[in-house]
């Protein structure tokens, strides 16, 4: 059976229209026909006004995230009164919740804010994160004599062949006079010997 669409007032005063789905059976017909005139038009009274009072008792928040809590309590208060009719409540499943077209506004612009703080709040972690790897490897560098100059023939390595674009490198001068050193020394390997004329007889 149908619960109408019911206008409530949650605990923090924020109007709200709901309605649901009542489970029942009739467990004694003598007893559902004997005590009360109409055993469906009662029941679905008492479920109406058990969902208004119940409703009023909670915030909107508990309103929105306990929708089995509130029907565990509408099917207590509904099955207590309605017991010596011979009716037995077996279920009661809250369906829609509407509240003003403000307060949905509202609370997307609040969901909204709360995603962009959690962003900023990851990416201030991931910050701090790489300021630390950044500081050790600043010291591993400075600890080892050659990690720096691997390190710069590493980016050149990873660079490719761009053919299309000019990359321009701040190469240390201690790689510069390294690498000038071994060219003068292949080159002073790479030339002949020179023959030295022969001195004359009696010399």
């Amino acid at each position: 059976m149908d619960i109408p669409s019911q206008q409530a007032i949650t605990k923090d005063n924020v109007p709200v229209t709901i309605n649901g789905v009542l489970f029942f059976k009739v467990v004694r017909a003598e007893d559902a026909i004997i005590r009360v005139q109409d055993y469906r038009y009662a029941i679905s009274q008492y479920a109406q006004t058990s969902l208004r009072d119940v409703i009023g008792q909670m915030t909107l928040d508990q309103l929105l995230t306990e929708r089995e809590e509130i029907g565990k309590a509408i099917e207590a208060n509904v099955e207590r009164d309605t017991e010596e009719w011979g009716l037995e409540v077996t279920g009661i499943r809250i369906q829609d919740i509407d509240m003003p077209e403000e307060l949905k506004k509202m609370m997307s612009r609040q969901a909204s804010a709360e995603r962009e703080k959690r962003a900023n709040i990851t990416k201030a972690e991931g910050d701090k994160e790489a300021s630390v790897n950044l500081a050790v490897a600043a010291r591993t560098m400075a600890a080892s004599p050659g990690a720096m100059q691997l390190r710069t023939l590493q980016t050149i390595d990873g660079l490719g062949p761009t053919a299309s674009n000019t990359v321009v490198l701040a190469v240390p001068v201690d790689i510069l006079q390294t690498v000038s050193g071994v060219s003068d020394f292949l080159k002073s390997r790479s030339q002949p010997a020179e023959i030295l004329p022969a001195p004359p007889d009696g010399a």
